[in-house]
């Protein structure tokens, strides 16, 4: 299973964290494609030594995301980056599910948990220590499918 995680990069890297451990709960169920977005060293300023600059992050990213099976987005840090491979996977039909911490003291925008249809585009409010089950149950259900 190909699997393209979403997380803020230039939106801010305040959960660089929570990535890192949902990525590493990721490797469990397949080949992440976007496993630099966990990467500590990574700045609010992106990628410097991808050749091409941003025209090159954009079309190799979307095409990461046409192969992917299944998107997993942390969206408690407000990104647009983020919303915009939301919004494509949503056009491709893809398995989303969309992830939010609301001991953030944020507030999900209404366009991402609007989408949820119980089905192909999910979203769960989850704490961090609850992270690793809510992967299990839905790659679990998600491999009975």
């Amino acid at each position: 299973m190909r699997i393209y995680f979403c997380g803020s990069i230039r939106g801010g890297r305040q959960d660089v964290v929570v990535y890192q451990r949902i990525l590493k709960k990721l490797e469990k169920y397949g080949q992440v494609l976007t496993e630099h977005v966990g990467y500590g060293d990574l700045s609010e300023k992106g990628e410097d030594s991808v050749g091409g600059g941003e025209k090159a992050i954009h079309h190799r990213d979307l095409e990461w995301l046409e192969q992917s099976d299944v998107i997993i987005a942390e969206v408690t840090q407000p990104s647009l980056g983020v919303g915009y491979e939301l919004g494509r996977a949503v056009a491709m039909h893809k398995r989303i599910l969309c992830l939010f911490r609301p001991e953030s003291g944020r507030v999900l925008s209404a366009m991402v948990r609007g989408a949820d249809d119980g089905s192909l585009f999910q979203v769960l409010d989850y704490s961090e220590e609850e992270v690793e089950g809510i992967l299990e149950h839905y790659f679990d259900k998600l491999t009975k499918v």
